[in-house]
């Protein structure tokens, strides 16, 4: 599975994005997704994430009722929608998939088997 994630850039604090995940492969609803980021000297942090079937998501605290994770599995594609941004948002933010229909969503880097290459979010303040 390769994974190319999209829609990164500068916003102003209070503003909005949407990033996109592109997955290959004819398997995709079969994968768990997740949203992770890492900023500069800092560890990379689970964001959020979302099931095969989409029914079900988590997040972080530091997200909640800010962002908005949600999946298309005919364009094989999972979307971050972020709102209400804050300057602790900056970072480059991954999506990441691993094979699996069943447990709980995955929230530890480690759980999952294929990273895209990032994307940057910069929130000026």
């Amino acid at each position: 599975v390769q994974l190319q994630a999209y829609g990164g850039g500068l916003v102003q604090a209070g503003g909005f994005l949407r990033l996109s995940c592109v997955a290959s492969g004819r398997t995709f609803s079969s994968y768990g997704m997740g949203w992770f980021r890492q900023a500069p000297g800092k560890e990379r942090e689970f964001v959020s994430g979302i099931d095969w079937s989409g029914g079900t998501t988590d997040y972080a605290d530091s997200v909640k009722g800010r962002f908005t994770i949600s999946r298309d599995n005919a364009k094989n594609t999972v979307y971050l929608q972020m709102s209400s941004l804050k300057a602790e948002d900056t970072a480059v933010y991954l999506c990441a998939s691993v094979l699996v229909r069943y447990g709980s969503i995955r929230r530890t880097a480690n759980g999952y088997n294929y990273w895209g290459q990032g994307t940057l979010v910069t929130v000026s303040s």
